[in-house]
């Protein structure tokens, strides 16, 4: 029987957060088509609300993401039906561009194993915080497939190229304490304190404006493959429009009375 779309995907609000679910835990959250189009319909739903302030994407059970359902994979690539991969892929590679692209920062919690299409949702995410049980890879070469939600355009820009080949090309799990090292990862926590510390980042994030986050992460996310001098054109734009902004005011204003700031986003 198929999968009702609203069990796929949970969606809570915490602390000015919205923690998105992935509810697949018998199929280790592998992503499904279903799952691919409801995690992106939830998510530029959230982007319209002004209440949400972080997105935090995390699964249920024992798994983050055990990538792309490889039932639906045989389904289609071994009946030869490749427009309806294709199709597939493009709802895969929009859905990660929307969570890269979400107007407030973005964080997945790693409670387990996360790879290919599960390393692909991480890559899309700001940061990255992982339980020590976590493990992470690409996975795709083991089963004689290539990434295609945008797994090895991303990783390399993540973290060293040789590092990166090496995920790509033996396709291993790794420990969430290895890829760390190489910046993959931003914190590393036991199981247990996984929900806290990252309840601690998104009260950290939280507290600042949602406007001025929203500019220094797209000020990141197009100044990085850009000339410096672009990128720092990029700045001084940005300061020309939050610069009349209430937050700036507010910020500024809170500093001379020595106390902590309240900001609308406006």
């Amino acid at each position: 029987m198929q999968e009702q779309e609203k069990d796929i995907i949970q969606v809570a609000m915490r602390d000015g957060a919205a923690w998105i679910t992935l509810n697949r835990p018998h199929a280790m959250n592998a992503l499904s088509r279903e799952a691919v189009i409801e995690i992106d319909r939830v998510v530029a739903e959230l982007e319209t609300r002004d209440d949400v302030r972080a997105l935090v994407f995390t699964g249920a059970g024992n798994a983050f993401c055990a990538g792309g359902d490889l039932r639906y994979f045989k389904q289609s690539v071994g009946s030869g039906d490749m427009e309806a991969f294709r199709a597939y892929l493009h709802l895969c590679q929009n859905m990660y561009r929307r969570v890269e692209n979400f107007p407030r920062p973005t964080i997945a919690a790693v409670n387990g194993v996360a790879v290919a299409g599960g390393l692909e949702l991480i890559l899309s995410c700001d940061m990255v915080m992982a339980a020590e049980s976590a493990r992470i890879g690409d996975g795709h070469a083991n089963f004689g497939i290539i990434p295609g939600g945008g797994g090895a355009i991303r990783l390399p820009r993540k973290i060293p190229m040789a590092f990166a080949k090496r995920m790509l090309f033996t396709g291993n799990l790794l420990s969430a304490q290895e890829v760390a090292r190489y910046g993959l990862v931003n914190e590393v926590v036991p199981d247990a304190e996984l929900d806290g510390a990252v309840t601690k980042l998104v009260s950290q994030i939280t507290k600042n404006s949602p406007l001025g986050l929203r500019l220094i992460k797209q000020l990141v996310n197009d100044g990085y493959e850009q000339p410096l001098d672009t990128a720092l054109r990029f700045e001084v734009m940005a300061w020309e429009s939050y610069g009349r902004s209430d937050d700036i005011r507010e910020g500024l204003q809170a500093f001379q009375d020595k106390r902590k700031p309240k900001f609308t986003g406006r």
